[in-house]
């Protein structure tokens, strides 16, 4: 999953969970490093505080000695001595010549091998060349850490005497209680916060998003061709309001530049629409004329054949006048928005009644099921699809040996489909992007208006028009229409 495909919303979630778990984990880490670093202090100011302590018994044992304070008189000095101040401060005493050699120790079990016997010379040195002329040495050992110093003791007289080992077991159990404790605790409390921080997140990528989302919302049901509310958010950042300015201002600019383009668009329809009536009615007008003046040039009333000279010319003109008349009614028929009268029909009983009136023995009918109920106006249903099928039949050129076609009625979920399908010569790309404008016809004969009709019906119905073709195969038609 690509964080960039994430909502903001959820980004905003994810970033401030994010954020306390790495503050918990950052938490955690410097308290387990502050614990460490007081456990080091503790121990090291712990073994100077015992070192000190032990050193000042040494030194009280030397000032109450009976024997000469030689290096040579220590183990006799602290035969007894040792035992008790080992006891008294609780950790093991070593004690040293100046060479390293072992003298006497606290250790009752000791055994000299040549490890404890002498010290290293290393260490040796390092405590020769401090100024306080004190070594402390760290080592693990089974999984335990020991620290060991060594500092030198002095007579009464200042002169180095010997040299004082303090081996000491860093024991952590009484800390690392406390600090699993401590954890413990914190643990608890972050898994609180984590909570509180979850429900905070949520409310707060909400509350921030909840703008955004308005905006997000209006911008998708913004459309062209309907009037466009603009958005009102009382209180919001500045940012948001930037936006909101600039969306309100789009939409006076896109309302007075739709107002301009449906104008242009509604006035260069008709104008192409008067330019078709005025060229259709000029059609019948030329032969009307002609006849006229025929007549005027021919007549003789004693000729015999006067009267059926006279029912020519009447029927002529008849004929003339019918046809303006279906101009004239073909243009009112689309001009007018078509009346609902719904009312629930069976789909396929309408279709077939539609088909009746067309004598064409190729026109084939077949419907999914012999009930297919929909809230509709049963003239403009019917109208649909005579249109629909005299489009076809005028598609299918006369020399056409086998013409057909298939009008079918289906469903698909709550939606009823006619289709109709021609096997005529096609439409071609350029004709097909302007075959549902209210042109009167590209063919020899015909009003030209039933396509665009048709699409008007459709469109107060909340349905659809739509075709597929292939020149030289045929067409198909399709229209969808919700049941009620």
């Amino acid at each position: 999953m690509k964080l960039n495909k994430l909502s903001l919303r959820v980004r905003i979630f994810f970033a401030m969970i994010l954020l306390v778990l790495i503050a918990s984990i950052l938490i955690a880490g410097v308290t387990i490093y502050q614990y460490n670093e007081e456990a080091r202090d503790y121990h090291k100011e712990r073994l100077e505080r015992k070192e000190k302590a032990i050193i000042a018994d040494i030194n009280y044992v030397i000032r109450e000695t009976t024997y000469p304070v030689e290096t040579d008189k220590v183990s006799l000095i602290f035969k007894d001595e040792i035992y008790r101040i080992a006891e008294i401060h609780g950790l093991r005493i070593n004690l040293y010549d100046t060479e390293g050699s072992l003298l006497i120790t606290s250790k009752a079990s000791f055994v000299n091998d040549s490890i404890t016997k002498c010290i290293e010379t290393e260490v040796l040195n390092q405590i020769s060349n401090t100024a306080e002329h004190r070594f402390v040495i760290k080592n693990e050992k089974n999984g335990e850490t020991f620290q060991s110093s060594y500092t030198y003791l002095y007579d009464t007289k200042s002169k180095a005497l010997g040299i004082l080992n303090l081996p000491y077991l860093e024991n952590d159990d009484f800390l690392n209680k406390e600090l699993n404790e401590f954890l413990k605790r914190l643990a608890y409390a972050y898994v609180f916060m984590l909570l509180i921080a979850i429900l905070l997140a949520l409310l707060l990528s909400k509350y921030i998003t909840r703008t955004l989302k308005t905006i997000s919302d209006k911008i998708n049901e913004t459309r062209l061709e309907k009037r466009n509310k603009k958005i009102d958010i009382s209180s919001s950042s500045e940012e948001i309001s930037t936006l909101v300015n600039s969306y309100n201002s789009m939409i006076d600019e896109l309302e007075e530049s739709a107002v301009k383009l449906a104008t242009n668009e509604r006035e260069q329809a008709w104008r192409e629409m008067a330019k078709q009536v005025a060229h259709e009615i000029k059609n019948p007008l030329t032969p009307m004329r002609l006849s006229v003046q025929s007549f005027q040039r021919k007549f003789d009333p004693q000729d015999e054949k006067i009267f059926q000279k006279v029912d020519e010319y009447s029927q002529t003109l008849i004929q003339q006048i019918d046809t303006m008349s279906s101009i004239a009614s073909a243009f009112s028929n689309f001009a007018k928005m078509p009346a609902q009268q719904n009312e629930m029909l069976n789909v396929p009983n309408i279709v077939k009644l539609g088909l009746d009136i067309f004598s064409e023995d190729y026109i084939v009918f077949s419907s999914e099921d012999d009930e297919i109920m929909a809230n509709f106006d049963r003239t403009q249903l019917i109208r649909v699809v005579t249109n629909l099928v005299k489009n076809g039949i005028q598609s299918i050129p006369s020399e056409q040996e086998t013409p057909r076609i298939e009008v079918r009625v289906a469903t698909e979920a709550d939606m009823v489909i006619i289709t109709v399908e021609d096997n005529g010569i096609g439409i071609s790309e350029e004709i097909g992007q302007k075959i549902f404008e209210p042109k009167f016809t590209t063919k020899s004969s015909g009003m030209g208006l039933g396509l665009a009709m048709v699409k008007n019906i459709m469109e107060t119905y909340n349905g659809t028009i739509t075709f597929t073709s292939q020149l030289g195969r045929g067409t198909i038609f399709k229209v969808i229409f919700p049941k009620a």
